[in-house]
């Protein structure tokens, strides 16, 4: 189930929480109260760890109890070069290709605690082999991520509903910590992202990436 993704190459994926405006806006009256008192300074960041991963046409398990995932398209920027302190009009010279990623979760409510239980499940990052692109800022701003179930568009964004672009949040994210070749730093997922159930096909792409397909199956019925 896994395997494949081992030999591309990937470090450590890392996503970003509250990437999005409407998000923080939303969240507006539960981020001014205790214990921060403020919304987020510096990037929220989790991570999505190997045993997340799967390929184009693997299957998303879905654990016994639950009634549904959350699947958002989104894009993660491939480190070519470390990436420590670097600014933002420099932050995409470091990235050497773009992957596609199904950034998977269990719905939850949790502003104040990472919620790792609920996206750290063994198959919630479906994440497509590394595509280069030309003209890479101008690239991100026009791209739009889509999300497709059982055919039907359920969500599509675009990097101006971003907290922070694709360069700054590089930038900001090196600030306090070093990105390596093979790291993958994905943009974010949004709250709102729509819910798949048993038996949806999810279809994720982005023009000039591509595209990645999985499926929902119950976790009982899926040979790790």
């Amino acid at each position: 189930m896994y395997a494949d993704l081992y030999t591309t190459g990937a470090g450590t994926v890392y996503g970003a929480a509250l990437n999005f405006r409407a998000d923080l806006e939303g969240l507006a009256g539960q981020l001014n109260l205790p214990p921060y008192k403020a919304p987020p300074r510096a990037p929220v960041l989790y991570i999505k760890p190997a045993n997340t991963w799967i390929a184009d046409g693997g299957v998303i398990p879905l654990p016994a109890g639950e009634g549904a995932v959350q699947v958002a398209a989104s894009l993660g920027l491939v480190i070519g070069l470390p990436a420590a302190r670097v600014r933002e009009t420099e932050a995409l010279t470091h990235v050497v290709a773009l992957r596609l990623v199904n950034d998977v979760t269990l719905p939850h409510e949790s502003v104040f605690r990472p919620a790792i239980r609920q996206r750290c499940l063994d198959g919630f990052c479906p994440i497509g082999p590394p595509v280069r692109v030309p003209d890479l800022g101008i690239f991100l701003a026009g791209c739009r991520p889509r999300t497709q179930i059982n055919g039907a568009l359920r969500h599509e964004w675009s990097e101006c509903d971003l907290v922070r672009s694709a360069a700054q949040l590089l930038a900001a994210v090196t600030e306090f910590m070093t990105l390596l070749p093979g790291d993958i730093l994905v943009l974010g997922a949004p709250r709102s992202a729509p819910t798949a159930r048993i038996g949806d096909r999810i279809r994720i792409e982005v023009a000039g990436v591509g595209t990645l397909e999985n499926r929902v199956e119950q976790e009982s019925e899926v040979a790790m």
